[in-house]
């Protein structure tokens, strides 16, 4: 239902389904002018004990932090949901320290978190890498095309070297890396090499020597990392 000219209004008669018995897996309501209200809305039927929902995408969809309080309120009670898009939506890092703390819940089961183009910065990492310091079931994280630059790089790094970081994916396209960081990010491969495939730095400044850090991990037997 993506780009449909749905708003509150919709989500209203989507939450009666979830509230419901049903057999949704998958809701992509992408670039619709759902706001924070419609969100609110939504999150109720997620909370159903009838909600099936692993996957819901909500880019595009006028939301900020009050859409991350709600969302957080699901991952902290019993639920289904394994993949989170935002893209593209005005969260900033308040929005996204919201969604840290369900993502710390042990409830949360959440694999896939998209946060592209989210107006965020240096601070958002922190709670992100205070997750993966701590039991939590995420693999993917994007955060392309959001400010941040070799010092929030630093503070995920921090969050790669733990022993409960699962991560697999992780996207940083666009987010003003240079060789420093690629220098943090070659360091959290060594100490931690077994869990990492995918690292997306398109459309950042690694430079000559940045590439070549990250070359020389590649060549670890015990790095997993197969996509660069």
């Amino acid at each position: 239902l993506s780009g449909c000219g749905l708003n509150e209004e919709s989500c209203k008669s989507l939450t009666s389904v979830l509230q419901t018995e049903n057999s949704l897996r998958e809701l992509k309501i992408n670039n619709n002018d759902l706001q924070n209200s419609g969100v609110e809305q939504l999150c109720a039927g997620l909370k159903s004990s009838h909600c099936k929902l692993e996957i819901l995408r909500l880019s595009g969809c006028g939301l900020n932090e009050e859409s991350c309080k709600s969302l957080t309120s699901v991952l902290q009670t019993e639920n289904s949901l394994r993949e989170l898009e935002m893209n593209n939506n005005d969260l900033q890092n308040s929005g996204v320290e919201q969604l840290c703390a369900g993502l710390k819940s042990s409830h949360c089961k959440l694999e896939i978190l998209r946060l592209s183009g989210c107006g965020l910065n240096e601070e958002c990492c922190k709670s992100l890498t205070s997750v993966q310091q701590t039991e939590n079931s995420l693999r993917e994280l994007e955060m392309n095309n959001n400010d941040l630059q070799n010092s929030g790089v630093e503070q995920l790094c921090a969050g790669l070297k733990s022993s409960h970081c699962k991560l697999e994916i992780l996207r940083l396209s666009g987010c003003l890396v240079t060789e420093e960081g690629c220098s943090s990010l070659a360091s959290a491969l060594r100490s931690n090499p077994s869990h990492l495939k995918e690292l997306d730095l398109t459309y950042n400044h690694p430079g000559e020597s940045g590439v070549k850090l990250l070359s020389a991990r590649l060549a670890d037997p015990h790095c997993r990392l197969d996509t660069l």
